[in-house]
């Protein structure tokens, strides 16, 4: 690696603490200005990563798959080679066995089958708001935004939807793995390597399989057509998939299926509280969802903060030296404001023509399978959300996931009044 004068700018990065406000919007300013590909050290056992702030070197990394691999994890965690033999799902690959993983479920994402879902999504958004808003003040996330993505991910999964609050606590857990409110072991304790064999090195994640392993028997007894079915009867080169990728595969869906939708959905409505003028815009025209203004929430308040990558050979990169093996975080949040590419980056403009949003990936192998549901579910949520109601303010304080990983919010107080109140 080379140093550099500023080798510890980055360095509050790798700390989940940074992130206890919210993203640092401050330091992601200037990391982009004084050193956009920068060195942020880790505490031992861990090698350190670089940070990558500016929009067009997060695009970069995350088209050039050869060089910028996928195959090592995409948390910062340092996986062995035995690690990665049992921990491996379709986000942990590269073309072409990525893209034979992802056709298997692709077909359940695409428009024509989830344009499919609004009436039904339309009528959980309905119920859940029903509740929250005859209460007045409420936490938002236990309310509405986790009520909303894990009903369709029932129905995604063909389960019944009283599963839902242990789907809704497997996700908890699992992203929660570096909160001590939520994990059932700390990421990086001595009691965590009892897991190190298993995603997130969480108990929920064994929880997870078996309960997949349950559905799985049942589709194999019972093909019903979803998504689960076209697991159990998928085959690569002619061989079925192996109980491990079965394993992964449920459990990458039913996290992502869930969480980053949630975290999304309370973003925008944290957003419309502390940008009341774009709360007023919005209940005057809700026709701008369906354009380039629901892009400028998810830019505003994206729910994923990194993703990360590992260097296949030495390259440069914007006049940093990374070495092959090293680690590179993507950091989306600070791209997603990168004055650089888009005008008046720290200012949300609903009338953008166009935004050009890091959210969901950016190009290359790895964009977002499920981005059109979950802009769908955000999109009902909201459209739903400013018809009825008049005002929104915090309750309480925003209590947020202690992750660098994901930025999630625990609870959310408000107080809102409605339109007919």
């Amino acid at each position: 690696m080379t140093s550099t004068l500023n080798d510890h700018l980055a360095a509050p990065l790798a700390d989940p603490d940074t992130f206890a406000a919210g993203p640092p919007w401050a330091l992601f300013a200037q990391l982009r200005d004084d050193e956009p590909v920068a060195w942020t050290p880790e505490d031992e056992p861990h090698s350190g990563f670089w940070s990558l702030t500016r929009h067009a070197d997060i695009v970069t990394a995350s088209r050039d798959w050869e060089t910028f691999t996928s195959s090592r994890g995409v948390s910062l965690e340092e996986l062995d080679d035995d690690q990665l033999r049992v921990r491996t799902a379709l986000i942990d690959t590269d073309p072409p066995r990525h893209a034979e993983l992802r056709k298997i479920a692709a077909g359940a994402f695409v428009p024509r089958v989830i344009n499919g879902y609004e009436t039904f999504l339309r009528g959980v958004v309905a119920t859940a708001l029903d509740r929250a808003l005859a209460l007045g003040q409420f936490d938002f996330v236990e309310a509405v935004s986790s009520e909303i993505p894990v009903r369709v991910l029932c129905r995604l999964l063909a389960v019944p939807d009283e599963d839902r609050t242990q789907l809704t606590s497997w996700g908890d857990r699992l992203v929660g793995h570096t909160d001590p409110e939520l994990a059932d072991v700390l990421m990086g304790s001595q009691e965590s390597e009892e897991f190190r064999l298993v995603p997130f090195r969480s108990p929920a994640a064994i929880e997870v399989f078996e309960y997949g392993r349950t559905i799985q028997a049942e589709r194999r007894a019972r093909p019903t057509g979803d998504v689960i079915t076209r697991l159990v009867e998928a085959e690569i080169d002619g061989e079925p998939l192996s109980q491990q990728d079965l394993d992964n595969y449920f459990l990458l869906l039913a996290l992502a299926g869930q969480e980053t939708t949630r975290q999304a959905i309370t973003l925008a409505m944290l957003t419309l509280i502390e940008h009341a003028d774009v709360l007023a815009r919005l209940q005057e025209q809700p026709h701008l969802l369906t354009g380039p203004a629901l892009d400028e929430l998810l830019r505003w308040g994206p729910p994923v903060l990194h993703m990360r990558r590992t260097a296949t050979v030495d390259v440069d990169l914007a006049g940093a030296s990374i070495k092959a093996g090293d680690k590179v975080a993507l950091w989306f949040p600070s791209g997603n404001r990168d004055e650089r590419v888009i005008d008046h980056a720290d200012q949300i403009d609903l009338d953008r023509p166009a935004v050009d949003l890091l959210t969901f990936g950016k190009g290359g192998p790895h964009f977002c399978m499920g981005s059109f549901l979950a802009k769908m579910e955000l999109r009902v949520t909201l459209e739903e959300l400013v018809a009825r109601v008049d005002s929104a303010r915090l309750d309480g304080s925003v209590e947020r996931v202690r992750s660098n990983f994901v930025n999630g919010v625990k609870r959310m107080p408000v107080a809102v009044t409605t339109r007919t109140s």
